[in-house]
């Protein structure tokens, strides 16, 4: 049937694809690896799984930084990892599957945010880190991890400028609006297997993402991390915040019908 045809059916239901159906993820007894754990809304996020019971592994760059996180929070396992090389994400996925093939949880978190003009020197070359960190790896890695049978549940850290881009930051902006639409099509692609895609969308937050004290003024990474816990207690798969809820709201409201007759 052609894509046009598909269109002029009438809708008889909605999906649950954007975030109509009812998340199953229980908060405690979970092993689960984040992705740039060691700071920002991933540090946020480790510190609260942890205080709910949960295994939880990080991965990052920086080897310092992570123990660092490792000394404040004993239990934390950490993983150096690079996950800007395809080796690295490889590895990462072989090291999970042989040492903690129990992992049922993947939080794809970690990003970087260049504020930059498109007439700048380097431009190029911060546009393709921010493209192969903030899009390619979340992407391999939700190819690699779904292979791994314990998993049951893949968390994308998205972000407001996916729905509005915030011209200062172009590229990050764009690569956060590939997330959003590939997280869609991931959760319904896997709405017959036992993996259940959530998606959380923060707004502008107090954090060094783009530069020190560029955020400042922001709300707090903590504020963020409580009511995403509310949502995902209330069993929801798309979790916003302030103004990110206005704008996931009405984004949701312009597609759903299409996206539903593009997607029987």
């Amino acid at each position: 049937m052609k894509e046009k045809d598909n269109l002029n059916k009438p809708c008889l239901s909605p999906t649950f694809v954007l975030s109509k159906y009812k998340s199953k993820m229980k908060l405690t007894n979970n092993k689960i690896l984040i992705t740039g754990g060691a700071s920002g809304i991933g540090l946020g996020l480790t510190e609260r799984f942890i205080k709910e019971n949960n295994t939880v592994i990080i991965c990052g760059r920086r080897e310092a930084v992570l123990k660092e996180v490792a000394v404040k929070f004993p239990s934390v396992i950490t993983k150096v990892c690079d996950l800007s090389n395809e080796a690295d994400r490889i590895e990462l996925y072989n090291w999970v599957a042989k040492e903690h093939s129990d992992l049922n949880v993947l939080v794809n978190n970690a990003g970087i945010q260049y504020w930059m003009n498109v007439a700048d020197s380097g431009f190029y070359e911060k546009a393709n880190e921010e493209i192969i960190t903030n899009l390619v790896a979340p992407v391999h890695l939700a190819n690699l991890f779904v292979g791994l049978k314990s998993l049951n549940t893949i968390i994308n850290v998205t972000s407001g400028l996916a729905f509005v881009p915030l011209a200062k930051v172009p590229v990050y902006s764009a690569t956060k609006a590939f997330m959003r639409s590939f997280t869609l099509s991931l959760r319904y692609m896997l709405k017959s297997s036992n993996i259940e895609v959530i998606e959380m969308i923060p707004p502008a937050l107090n954090t060094d993402l783009g530069g020190k004290g560029i955020h400042d003024g922001h709300p707090a990474v903590s504020d963020f991390v409580a009511s995403v816990f509310q949502q995902m207690k209330e069993g929801k798969t798309e979790l916003t915040f302030e103004t990110s809820e206005a704008r996931a709201k009405a984004n949701n409201e312009t597609i759903v019908e299409y996206f539903n007759r593009m997607n029987p």
